[in-house]
């Protein structure tokens, strides 16, 4: 059986959502270094021009995505707190009392920036990376649980870094649910933690009537968690871009 079926039955209808790290490019110990990989921008835009939705829902800034995606499709940066739609840039509105808050947290977080953890701040929320310095991971995560409880800001884990979210209800899954509303079928392809309500929301729709597939991208440090609720497994990104062009 064809697990992409659903899709290519009716592409006008479908929607297709893709993670950005560990999906379209690979991880890397300098997050500024990523880049999508050859030939991405392109199986992209054909899929934009044939898809009812072809979105990208990734943790990075949308200003990130901007610069390496093609404006074709849709960018849903930040978990969903920052998005482009039709061209059309927007901020969830609950998100945007918080940056001055970020902005503190960030700027408190250099004694680990010191020590050696990479701060990325993304404006909206801030990430701390530890894969430099795995090392560091006890440290880290005992600082960003601390400057959680005193800032208010959300922690999440994910491959080797720790993110500060504002308390705003919107996560990939929130995105995918709606984004994916009046859709036959819809698929996500993604690598981590954060992915999971993505595919949740897959399921919650799956039980409305709609077609769903769920992919995984397997790299050395998926989590067992997202490959046991996966219904498609693939090697790496090039994997996924792999799959991809078979809906082209």
């Amino acid at each position: 059986m064809d697990p992409l079926a659903p899709l290519r039955r009716a592409p006008a209808g479908a929607a297709i959502f893709l993670d950005f790290d560990g999906t379209l490019a690979a991880i890397v110990a300098a997050a500024d270094a990523a880049r999508p990989l050859p030939g991405v921008r392109d199986v992209l835009r054909e899929l934009a021009a044939a898809y009812g939705v072809v979105a990208v829902v990734s943790g990075r800034p949308v200003s990130f995505l901007l610069a390496h995606l093609p404006q074709e499709i849709e960018l849903h940066g930040l978990y969903g707190l920052e998005s482009v739609v039709d061209g059309q840039p927007s901020t969830h509105p609950e998100a945007a009392p918080w940056r001055s808050v970020v902005d503190q947290v960030a700027a408190d977080a250099r004694e680990l920036g010191e020590a050696g953890v990479d701060v990325e701040h993304k404006g909206l929320s801030l990430t701390l990376h530890y894969r430099r310095h795995p090392d560091l991971a006890e440290r880290a995560v005992a600082w960003a649980s601390e400057a959680a409880d005193r800032s208010g800001l959300h922690l999440r884990r994910a491959k080797m870094s720790l993110e500060l979210h504002p308390p705003v209800a919107v996560d990939k899954g929130s995105v995918v649910e709606a984004r994916a509303a009046g859709c036959s079928a819809a698929m996500y392809v993604g690598d981590d933690v954060g992915d999971l309500p993505a595919f949740e929301a897959l399921d919650r729709l799956e039980a409305r009537g709609m077609a769903s597939i769920k992919v995984a991208v397997r790299t050395p440090d998926v989590s067992p968690r997202v490959l046991a609720e996966a219904d498609v497994l693939v090697d790496g990104p090039q994997g996924a871009v792999d799959l991809l062009r078979e809906l082209l």
